[in-house]
């Protein structure tokens, strides 16, 4: 069984991720790539203490990288998975810890 920090690694925080916040509550999330929707969501709940509505999860590709002198080298970074988390009316994660 793995607990509610091994299953929500951590929060994914871009510019567009700003925009989903403050206009839909949606908040974004790397977790862990075995991880279903009932044990997102059940960990998300237990660790912000929220009410969440939806979620959607999607796998996000690694990409070529070339690295070294005169790009010789090529590599992949890890594939990783990611959830849309849709919280309830008048709800919000303070995700930089900024509350207080």
């Amino acid at each position: 069984m793995k607990t509610d920090w091994e299953i929500v690694k951590k929060p994914v925080v871009t510019e567009k991720g700003n925009i989903l916040q403050e206009r839909y509550r949606q908040y974004a999330f790397e977790v862990d790539r075995f991880a279903n929707k009932h044990e997102i969501k059940r960990a998300i709940e237990r660790l912000f203490g929220v009410t969440v509505l939806s979620i959607r999860v999607l796998n996000v590709r690694g990409k070529k990288r070339r690295m070294g002198m005169r790009q010789r080298k090529e590599g992949m970074t890890s594939s990783w998975k990611k959830a849309m988390v849709t919280l309830g009316p008048d709800q919000k994660i303070d995700l930089l810890g900024e509350g207080a």
